[in-house]
């Protein structure tokens, strides 16, 4: 349980430090175009914009923190329930939240301070009242359904953003956490681990969902820091990776808590997305703009009168 807990924050500061830096890197890439050549019709940002902002590199620098986040919660993943190992990686919401004042020039209020320290004292709740992880094992079903689920989860939110433009970028956050979300699930429930069996991974559906999960789920994000609040991109993000994966693996994989604390495990649990829904609706307050400021137009100047 230790190890897995310290795997957990430790996946978390990568991911809320990356998350700052990526949304540094996108900013800076949006302010260099003086054109909104990189936007859609709707205004969201076309892929193109976002390759320019991937190529920056505090972007490159915050993509390397998020693979190594991937690879510790993935292990977090198999050594925690999913309740308490997505929620602890996503508190990562909190060290989003603090070095957006620092690197973003960003003021977080009393209510959001506040927000925070409810997701904090979430936290602490469900690491209280966690007991040991389910199993590993789902049937074969369930591993095409969560392939065919991200694959719809990417595609929707990659037809939404370019649609609904800057109105998206909740929505986007939201389901980049979805297919966190999915991504979790499938590390959890992929045949072939243990032992390790090449082939079995390799034939299992659920390792294609963990890709098309990983991929989408970093481009949607990409694109909500690209088109709004960091705070409150990531506060969706966190409220989609910690639900569903959550329920699944107390529905379905027999994730449980303690004898004695469920209620201690619900509270928190609540508390932890109530709190993190707060910081999303209080900190949807910070300048993202995505389109900059139209340069100028010069001014003629009046002819000179020739002298004859």
């Amino acid at each position: 349980m230790l190890i897995g807990l310290l795997t957990a924050i430790a996946a978390s500061i990568c991911y809320g430090t990356g998350s700052v830096l990526q949304a540094v890197g996108s900013r800076r890439a949006a302010g260099a175009e003086p054109d909104p050549t990189g936007l859609t019709q709707h205004g969201g940002p076309n892929l193109s914009s976002t390759a320019k902002a991937a190529l920056t590199w505090e972007f490159i620098l915050g993509t390397v923190l998020d693979f190594v986040g991937f690879g510790l919660g993935a292990l977090a993943a198999r050594l925690l329930p999913l309740f308490l190992s997505q929620t602890v990686i996503s508190a990562n919401l909190v060290i989003t939240a603090v070095l957006s004042v620092k690197l973003l020039g960003i003021r977080l209020t009393r209510r959001e301070w506040a927000s925070i320290g409810v997701v904090c004292g979430a936290l602490v709740m469900l690491a209280t009242a966690a007991g040991h992880e389910g199993g590993h094992q789902a049937a074969s079903a369930t591993h095409w359904w969560l392939l065919a689920v991200t694959v719809a989860l990417m595609l929707g939110g990659t037809v939404a953003v370019r649609l609904l433009g800057p109105r998206a970028a909740i929505l986007a956050g939201l389901l980049s956490g979805l297919g966190f979300g999915a991504l979790g699930v499938g590390v959890r429930i992929l045949d072939g681990i243990d032992p390790f069996e090449l082939t079995t991974v390799l034939t299992d559906p659920a390792l294609y969902a963990v890709v098309i999960a990983g991929v989408g789920g970093m481009y949607l994000h990409t694109v909500a820091l690209q088109l709004g609040s960091v705070n409150g991109a990531t506060a969706a993000l966190v409220v989609g990776e910690t639900v569903l994966p959550g329920a699944i693996g107390v529905l379905w994989l027999g994730d449980a808590s303690r004898p004695g604390l469920a209620w201690l495990a619900v509270l928190g649990f609540l508390l932890a997305v109530a709190g993190a829904v707060a910081v999303a609706w209080y900190g949807n307050h910070d300048p993202a703009p995505t389109t900059p400021a139209p340069l100028p137009t010069p001014t003629p100047a009046p002819p000179t009168p020739v002298r004859g």
